[in-house]
Formats: C-alpha cells, structure tokens, sequence
C-alpha cells in the first residue's frame, strides 16, 4: 500500500458509520471499503474498527487515526479549493436541507435564481423539520430557523435574516369572542395548536411561555392559517406564514405588546466547507435577499 491508500474510506467509513453509506458516498463497492479497510489494518498492525450486524464503531486507536487522517483530507480538500477559487464560479454538487414550508416557499425560488445563474452548479434539496446530521448525510449546508442549538465544532454558522411571531385571528373570530388582551385571557380562547403546546412571549423583558388549548391540532403551519382565516380561532406562527394575510386584512394581529424578540435565520454549514466557492456564493445570495 503506498501513505494514501483506505484513507478516504476509512474518514468515510468512520464519518458515515457503514461500510454501504462509505461505498455510496465514495461510488465504489462495498466489497473494495471492505479490502482497503482491512489492508489499512494489516498495515497498521491495528484494529480500527468494532464491526456488528447493525454499526460499525471506531475504535480508540481508529478514532485517533480518524483525526489525524481527517486534517490530511481537509488539507488536501483545502489545496483543491485554492484551484477551484481562480476561477470564483460555483460549479459541481451541492447537497442542501431547509425546513419545509419555508424550504419550499422561500429557499428554493431563491436557490433556482442561483443555479439559473450558474448553471455548472447542481443542487439537490430535501425539504424536512428533522434536523438532519449534516457531516453524517453528507450535507454541504443546512437552514435553519430560531435559535440554534450549541453549534459543534465541526459546524460553522451563519445569519441570514430575522423571522418574528405573530399571534393574530380572523376579524370574524374576534367580533364573536373579542380580542384578547393580557397573556391569562387565551384560556379563555380557541388556540390553534401546532407542534408545540404552548405559545411563547416576553413579559417585562422576561420569557414566557403560555400552554395553550383549542380545538384543532396540526403540524402544519399553513392548515393553522387556514383554521384561523376561517375564523375558527387564534394562531401564533412566523411572519412567512401570516404576513400577506394581515396586509390583506384576513387576519389581525393581537398581544403585540407581549411579542417575543425575533430569532434568526442561519445557514449552518460544516467548517471544512467553507473556503468553496459554490458554499460562499449561496450564503451570499440567500443573505442579500433574505437580509
């Protein structure tokens, strides 16, 4: 074996925790991650991995191979990227997730603008409220929304924009039940439930959150928007489902006095991604229009 050999299956297969998931990720057999893995060890003189029917694990002397062999790659993949950023055109694959409703709605007219741009890039987009494993599903970059979680140090992140809560009802709803003005009054109130039980707020600088009740449950945002058009209740959702519906006047916004503070919009993506062109042109895009 000459120094490179198994070394891109081994980071993929210690990354992904599969030989198979190694194998796609790298467009080769099972069979030859399988032969690499086992000559590295027979070179080494040491297991690297624990194998059963349903992980694979590294072991102690793999996960300390894995750190040294990952900085060779990340160097390797940065001295590539050097090349690729002469000519400063985003081009290649490119693997994205975002939040449905505002994957769908917002993200990806803003990701096809990018690519009509450019059309050597390719993207593929899965839209999900999962938040999904960037490094382990070999995802470039990731939207997320509200506050984020402690970033790891493998993850870098960036703002986008703000998005704001609205509670808010159908002028209909609240000529028949009136319109609630401190946070006790919702329990006297229909409140759309979504993924949450409870609302969220700010009282005197402090956050609060309010459990709520009412008699409709969705996990959908805009089956709750429909629920309060209709004048069946109130809802709290982000500004991207009720914004064209309080300019029109369909719904009303109320308790904007106890409105919580906005929350950001990230793009999060893994840290040695972040020298390529087509990762730093997007999130460039998406903050120049979202911001």
């Amino acid at each position: 074996m000459n120094a490179w050999d198994g070394i891109s299956e081994f980071v993929a297969v210690t990354e992904r925790q599969s030989f198979t998931r190694a194998a796609n990720q790298l467009g080769i057999s099972v069979a030859q991650v399988s032969r690499q893995i086992t000559a590295l060890e027979a070179k080494l003189g040491v297991q690297l991995f624990y194998r059963t029917t349903r992980k694979v694990s590294a072991t102690e002397a793999g996960q300390v191979y894995y750190q040294h062999c990952r900085q060779l790659l990340d160097g390797l993949q940065d001295a590539e990227r050097a090349i690729g950023t002469l000519t400063q055109l985003p081009r290649g694959k490119l693997k994205l997730t975002a939040p449905t409703t505002y994957g769908e709605t917002v993200i990806a007219p803003l990701v096809n603008d990018f690519v009509a741009r450019y059309p050597e890039l390719e993207v593929q987009c899965r839209f999900s409220n999962q938040k999904l494993d960037l490094v382990l599903e070999g995802y470039d970059m990731a939207i997320r929304l509200g506050r984020l979680d402690s970033t790891p140090g493998s993850m870098m992140s960036q703002q986008l924009s703000t998005r704001r809560l609205y509670v808010c009802a159908a002028p209909s709803y609240l000529s028949k039940r009136g319109e609630p003005h401190s946070l006790s009054e919702l329990a006297r109130h229909n409140c759309l439930v979504g993924t949450l039980e409870y609302w969220r707020f700010e009282e005197d600088g402090r956050e609060r959150n309010i459990r709520i009740h009412g008699s409709i449950h969705a996990n959908s945002g805009q089956a709750l928007v429909d629920a309060a058009r209709k004048g069946i209740g109130i809802v709290q959702l982000p500004d991207y489902y009720v914004d064209p519906w309080i300019a029109s006047g369909d719904l009303i916004p109320v308790l904007t006095r106890y409105q919580p503070s906005d929350e950001g919009i990230w793009a999060l993506y893994p840290t040695n991604r972040h020298l390529s062109p087509k990762i730093r042109m997007l999130v460039e895009h998406l903050g120049r229009y979202l911001g």
